[in-house]
């Protein structure tokens, strides 16, 4: 309801212009009703559709017809607010709600000789097109992207999900940038426990701003200090009706083109959306590739520092003997190398990261290349660490998600330290170690291991295999309250 306090038009125009320290983009512009009766209108001009407050708001404004109409009424905003040609307007008398809704981009209309301020929503905020995905490609399927604007944003979600039974719930986030994040789910679908769940740590985030859904992500998720995401993040609009469709819970957080959402199992990690585009058998071989490129990114520097440490005899006498002609020379031990090396690709990784575009990728593989066979030439480092790095590195692009590659290359590090010190011992402790870990992890109530721990053998056809779509009819049941055939 609007409060019934007036206020004096003139200093309160005063008072937004004092508060806000006068800036470029604000545009106080005074027009006249009438004779006898002026108006402010108050915009930022950098946020606003300046074209449709010129060409149609104070042109309707300018009208003689409107003027004679409220000359002669006592109930000016009343008139104002059902004659205006915008469906957004909110009458008010607040300042500070005023000054909140002039920086997200509306329209201020103060009429002397009343005390009420009328509010228009002509918010215009810069943004880029609908592009392709940059980070999750996909050869078949739809080639739209989320973008930094959330109403976009939802317009993608809505044009897929038609259903009288989405909920999108809006909260305001950060004392300072009071960022828009809203959550979305399918209200017969998902269960009401996990969105209550969602719902809770949203409101308990107490934070002065909000960049990025990364922020978000870090106040809500299960384990702050386990290296495996328990969220997934996506940039593709078809992904995340996927996974609401399966009973799951979105996030979406304006200025950023990722959008959360969980609940989220380990296996969910190796799941791409070319994985239902194609026939089953090659989405299933594709993501066993992906499994066992993950195995070789955590293993094979670990399995190559403990045998050539510990293990020799392990090897085949005419392959033992080449390593050790490689080796011979080389003035650091295995772990050292293989760390010296292991580190470099990171770098040169992230030089290619953060470098410009154009000669970031050149810089990256040169780079690669050139260190590389520098190294085995001076005899710093033996060709087969070379090989070995490189595998690593190539099985580490595999994984679908950047934030679960991330993952693998601490978990290698960790693994190869403890070959170093304990060989294949050490190796099997910290591989008993994740598993335990990964048990014990939850994702918003739903176990990280399912449906293998609990095993849950109907949720099999779409974990490790993808079965073919018509035997595809059920979702894994602990996400949802319903069963339902995945489109």
């Amino acid at each position: 309801m609007p409060s019934t306090n007036e206020i004096d038009p003139k200093t309160f125009v005063n008072q937004i212009v004092n508060t806000l320290q006068n800036p470029p983009d604000l545009v106080n512009h005074v027009f006249s009703l009438s004779p006898h009766l002026h108006g402010h209108c108050i915009f930022i001009e950098t946020l606003v559709n300046r074209q449709k407050i010129e060409h149609e708001l104070l042109h309707f404004l300018s009208e003689d017809s409107l003027g004679n109409e409220l000359q002669s009424s006592h109930d000016i905003i009343n008139i104002l607010k059902y004659r205006i040609p915008l469906s957004s307007i909110k009458e008010t008398t607040d300042l500070n709600h005023c000054i909140q809704k002039l920086l997200s981009g509306w329209c201020l209309l103060v009429i002397e000789q009343t005390g009420q301020v009328l509010l228009l929503d002509l918010l215009k905020a810069p943004h880029r097109n609908v592009t392709e995905p940059l980070r999750e490609s996909t050869v078949q399927g739809p080639q739209e992207g989320f973008i930094e604007s959330i109403e976009i944003n939802l317009a993608l979600l809505r044009k897929r999900v038609k259903s009288v039974h989405l909920r999108v719930e809006q909260f305001i986030i950060g004392t300072e940038t009071e960022t828009k994040v809203r959550l979305l789910y399918l209200e017969h679908l998902a269960q009401t426990e996990v969105v209550d769940e969602f719902r809770k740590r949203i409101r308990s985030i107490k934070i002065d701003s909000i960049l990025d859904s990364a922020y978000i992500e870090e106040w809500i998720q299960d384990r702050t200090l386990s290296p495996f995401p328990t969220l997934l993040k996506t940039e593709r609009p078809d992904v995340l009706t996927s996974h609401l469709l399966e009973g799951r819970v979105g996030v979406l957080v304006d200025g950023t083109p990722d959008a959360l959402m969980g609940p989220v199992t380990f296996f969910q990690f190796f799941s791409t959306p070319d994985d239902y585009y194609q026939r089953a058998h090659i989405a299933t071989l594709l993501r066993w590739l992906r499994i066992l490129s993950f195995l070789l990114a955590i293993l094979i520097p670990s399995l190559y520092i403990a045998i050539l440490t510990y293990h020799q005899e392990l090897l085949p006498h005419s392959l033992l003997i080449n390593l050790s002609v490689q080796r011979e020379g080389v003035p650091f031990p295995t772990i050292l190398e293989a760390v010296i090396m292991m580190v470099m690709f990171e770098v040169l990784r992230e030089a290619g990261l953060r470098m410009p575009r154009i000669a970031g990728q050149a810089i990256s593989i040169v780079g690669a290349l050139v260190l590389g066979e520098a190294a085995v030439a001076a005899g710093l480092v033996a060709a087969s660490m070379v090989i070995v790095v490189s595998i690593t590195a190539i099985s580490n692009f595999v994984t679908p998600s950047y934030k679960f590659g991330i993952t693998q290359r601490i978990i290698q590090f960790i693994y190869m330290s403890l070959a170093g010190f304990m060989g294949l011992f050490g190796v099997l402790c910290g591989v008993l170690f994740t598993i335990v870990h990964l048990a014990s992890i939850k994702s918003f109530g739903v176990p990280y291991l399912s449906p293998l721990a609990p095993s849950k053998l109907k949720d099999w056809k779409d974990a490790v295999v993808r079965v073919p779509r018509p035997w595809l009819d059920t979702n894994p049941q602990i996400t949802r309250k319903r069963r339902r055939r995945r489109v």
